[in-house]
C-alpha cells in the first residue's frame, strides 16, 4: 500500500480524499493556489505545495507543477479528484511515465471513454444505442448552426473534455446555437484547456440516470447500482439520489450489465460512471462515461456501504476487488443536495465572499470496519447525516472556482424517510455572509412532483422557468413562525428581567400581550395580536397564541443561537432565527422549510405608532446596468449612442468558471459605458448607463 499520496485538487473533494487516506494510514500532500493558501484542504493535509496564482490555468491545470510537487514531496501516487486534470489523458500518461501511480483509470481508458467524441464512437462500434449527433469537433459557430439544422432542434452543444455542466448549452434556434457555441467553447478552454465542441440531439423530457462501475487490474468489473440525477439547473446537478424512484429492477440490471460491458471493453480500472438518458418507457441510451470519481458518489456509498475512494486507492495499488456482483448491497435510500454559493432569488447568480457563519447540521454517518469478503468498507447508519465540505467559518469563497460550498447527504430507510431527514438537515444548515441555494433546495424537496418521483431533467425549467421567488416556497403554517418570534422575544425579556441593579421604576417589563408585525415587503406590514403565557416550569417552554391557534413551544437552544431545535405541540422542529439580520435591528428573521419571515414583536402601543411611519422607496436604478455578481468583465457588446432591443446582449461577466450573459430587459439607448473590459466587478457596480 502507498505511504504517501498527493491530491491534485482543491475544496471538498480534496478534503474527502484526505479523510479516507488518513483512515488507511496514508500520508497526504495538498496542492493549492494563492487564492487557496488558507483553504481547509491545505490545513488537513500532512504537507502542502503552492502551485501558483489563483486562475486554474496557472495553478491546478499546470501538469508540470503538480508532477514536480509529487517528486519534491516523495508522493508515490496521485489522486486527481474530479474536474481539472482528472480526465486528461496526457496527464495520466505523464504520471505513468514519471513513475507516479495515477489513482484512476489508465490513460488508454481515458482516451477511449473520457473523451465524449471517442466514447460515442466506441459505443456505436459496440452496438450500444446512442443519441443521434455530430461526433466530430465543430470549428465555428456558423458550422454549428448548419449542423444543428441537419440534426434538428433542439440540440445539445457539449465540450468534448467537459464535465460538471461546464461547456454545455442547449439551443432551440439558430441564434441560441450561434451564441451557445461560442460560450461553450470559451468555458471549455478556460476550464479544461481543450476547446473541442461537438453536438447531439437533445432528447426532451429525459431522465438522467447513471451507473457507478468499479474495476480492477485483474479484469474484474462490477456495477454499484444507479444514481438518479435528473434534478438539474443549467445542466448542473442539484439533487442526486440512489436508487432511482423510476426504473425497475429489470432496467437496473440491463443498464448495469451494459455499463460493465463498456468498461470491460476498454479494460477499465478504478471507479467510473456510465451515464444514460432514459425515456418515459425506460428505454435508455448511452450518453458518456466519466472516467473519474463523481461529485455525487456519497449516495452510492450510503446504499452499498462501500468507500469508493478507498476502493480507488486499493485498485491503484494493484489489489483485486474483494467482492463480486452478487455481494453488492442496496439498502435504504440516500439523497444528496449540493449547497452552492449562489443567490436563488437573483437568478442564481454567484455569491462570493467571507463565510461569516458556517454551521452545518451535525454529521452522524459513522465510519465502521465490518468486512465484505475480507475488505474493510464504510458503513452508513440509517437516518444519518453526512456533510462533505472544503470550507470553514471565517473562510473565503473565491470567485475563481466552482460555487459549491458543501454536499449534504442523508441516508434513510426509504425515500420518504430520506426526504424528511433532508428537509430537517437543510433547516439546520446555517450559512451567513454569502447567499446559498438552501431555500431553493427546500422548495424542490417539498414540491409534489418531486415527492411523488414524477420528474425529468426539465423539472426545474418547467416549474421555475421564470426564476425563483420567495412566493415559490409557501409555508404550511406561517403562524408558527410568528409564534416562534414571540417565543424568542419572551425568553429574551425574561432573561433581561432577571439582571440585577436595574433602576427602580424602569425595570424590564414582561408583556403577555403584544403585536407581531410581519414585513410583507414594499412597505407593507401585517399586524398579528399575540398572547404569550406566563412562565411556568421549564425555562425553555412557553405557550403562544396567534390567530386563535395555540403553540406549545419547548426549546433548549441558547437565545443567541441561530439554529433552534425543539418541539412545537409535541412535534420536533429545526428552524433558524436571527435578530437584526435585515435593515430593522429589532426584527427577527425566522427561517423554516425554505421560507423566511421578518417579524418585529412590539408592545401594542409601539405597534400602533409603527403604522404612522412612512415608507421610504429605494432609489431608481432602472437607467443603469448593474453587475449582479462579483466577477470579471470579459466583454462589453455595446457602445455609447447605440440603440439596443430587449433581449440583445449587453455584456459578459465570468465568475466561478461560468460565462454569464447580461441582456437588455427592454429597448434602451446606451448613454455611457462605466466599466472597462478586464475589470473585476463588485456586486451592483454600474457597467452601463442608459438614456
Amino acid at each position: 500500500m502507498f505511504k504517501k499520496i498527493l491530491i491534485a485538487n482543491r475544496g471538498e473533494i480534496a478534503c474527502r480524499v484526505i479523510k479516507t487516506a488518513r483512515k488507511m494510514g496514508i500520508k497526504t500532500v495538498a496542492v493549492y493556489s494563492e487564492a487557496d493558501k488558507d483553504a481547509r484542504h491545505v490545513e488537513l493535509a500532512d504537507e502542502s505545495v503552492l502551485l501558483g496564482p489563483a486562475p486554474s490555468r496557472e495553478s491546478y491545470l499546470v501538469a508540470d507543477k503538480i508532477i514536480a510537487a509529487c517528486k519534491a514531496t516523495g508522493a508515490e501516487a496521485l489522486h486527481p479528484g474530479y474536474g481539472f486534470l482528472s480526465e486528461n489523458e496526457d496527464f495520466a500518461r505523464r504520471c505513468e511515465e514519471e513513475g507516479i501511480v495515477f489513482i484512476g483509470p489508465k490513460h488508454y481508458s481515458i482516451a477511449a471513454m473520457g473523451d465524449k467524441i471517442a466514447s460515442k464512437k466506441l459505443a456505436n462500434e459496440a452496438q450500444v444505442s446512442t443519441i443521434p449527433g455530430h461526433n466530430e469537433p465543430i470549428l465555428s459557430p456558423e458550422e454549428a448552426v448548419e449542423i444543428a439544422k441537419k440534426i434538428g432542434y433542439p440540440v445539445m452543444i457539449k465540450a468534448s473534455a467537459g464535465g460538471g455542466g461546464k461547456g454545455l448549452r442547449v439551443a432551440f434556434n439558430d441564434k441560441e446555437c450561434f451564441e451557445g457555441f461560442s460560450s461553450c467553447r470559451n468555458e471549455a478552454r478556460n476550464s479544461f484547456g481543450d476547446d473541442r465542441v461537438f453536438m447531439e440531439k437533445f432528447v426532451e423530457q429525459p431522465r438522467h440516470i447513471e451507473i457507478q462501475v468499479l474495476g480492477d487490474a485483474h479484469g474484474n468489473v462490477v456495477y454499484l447500482h444507479e444514481r438518479e440525477c435528473s434534478i438539474q439547473r443549467r445542466h448542473q446537478k442539484v439533487i442526486e439520489e440512489a436508487p432511482s424512484p423510476f426504473i425497475s429492477d429489470a432496467t437496473r440490471k440491463a443498464m448495469g450489465e451494459q455499463a460493465v460491458a463498456l468498461a470491460k471493453a476498454v479494460k477499465y480500472q478504478s471507479a467510473g460512471t456510465v451515464e444514460f438518458v432514459v425515456g418515459k418507457n425506460q428505454d435508455f441510451y448511452f450518453l458518456e462515461m466519466n472516467t473519474r470519481l463523481q461529485v455525487e458518489h456519497p449516495v452510492t456509498e450510503c446504499i452499498t456501504g462501500l468507500d469508493l475512494v478507498e476502493q480507488m486507492i486499493r485498485v491503484a495499488a494493484g489489489e483485486k476487488l474483494g467482492f463480486g456482483q452478487a455481494d453488492i448491497r442496496k439498502e435504504g435510500w440516500a439523497i444528496e443536495c449540493r449547497i452552492n454559493a449562489e443567490d436563488p432569488f437573483r437568478n442564481f447568480l454567484p455569491s462570493t465572499g467571507r463565510l461569516v457563519k458556517y454551521q452545518p447540521p451535525a454529521a452522524n454517518l459513522e465510519q465502521g470496519t465490518p468486512t465484505l469478503q475480507g475488505e474493510p468498507y464504510a458503513l452508513a447508519s440509517f437516518g444519518g447525516v453526512r456533510v462533505d465540505t472544503g470550507v470553514y467559518e471565517g473562510g473565503e469563497i473565491p470567485m475563481f472556482y466552482d460555487s459549491m460550498i458543501a454536499k449534504l447527504i442523508v441516508h434513510g430507510k426509504d425515500r420518504s424517510d430520506a426526504i424528511a431527514k433532508m428537509r430537517e438537515a437543510l433547516n439546520g444548515f446555517v450559512i451567513r455572509g454569502i447567499s446559498s441555494n438552501i431555500p431553493f433546495q427546500a422548495a424542490l424537496l417539498a414540491h409534489p412532483d418531486f415527492v411523488s418521483g414524477n420528474f425529468n431533467t426539465g423539472f426545474i425549467a418547467q416549474h421555475y422557468g421564470a426564476g425563483f421567488r420567495a412566493e415559490d416556497v409557501p409555508h404550511a403554517d406561517p403562524r408558527f413562525l410568528v409564534a416562534l418570534a414571540a417565543f424568542i422575544r419572551r425568553k429574551t425579556r425574561e432573561r433581561a428581567a432577571g439582571i440585577s441593579g436595574q433602576l427602580r421604576g424602569h425595570e424590564v417589563r414582561i408583556e403577555s400581550d403584544c403585536v407581531a408585525v410581519v414585513n410583507e415587503g414594499a412597505g407593507k406590514h401585517t399586524h398579528h395580536p399575540v398572547h404569550v403565557s406566563e412562565f411556568v416550569g421549564h425555562k425553555g417552554e412557553a405557550t403562544v397564541e396567534v390567530g386563535g391557534q395555540r403553540y406549545l413551544i419547548v426549546c433548549n437552544s441558547r437565545l443567541n443561537d441561530i439554529r433552534l431545535e425543539g418541539t412545537v405541540n409535541g412535534q420536533l422542529f429545526v428552524a433558524q432565527a436571527e435578530r437584526g439580520a435585515g435593515k430593522n435591528p429589532l426584527a427577527y428573521r425566522i427561517s423554516h422549510n425554505g421560507f423566511a419571515m421578518e417579524v418585529t414583536v412590539l408592545p401594542r402601543r409601539a405597534a400602533e405608532l409603527l403604522k404612522l411611519m412612512p415608507y421610504k422607496a429605494p432609489p431608481d436604478t432602472s437607467k443603469f446596468l448593474l453587475s449582479p455578481m462579483p466577477g470579471l468583465l470579459v466583454h462589453i457588446a455595446v457602445q455609447p449612442g447605440q440603440l439596443v432591443q430587449a433581449g440583445e446582449r449587453l455584456a459578459v461577466i465570468e465568475a466561478m468558471k461560468m460565462e454569464n450573459i447580461l441582456v437588455a430587459e427592454r429597448d434602451v439607448k446606451v448613454a455611457e459605458v462605466l466599466a472597462k473590459t478586464g475589470e473585476s466587478l463588485s456586486v451592483d457596480q454600474p457597467i452601463l448607463r442608459f438614456e
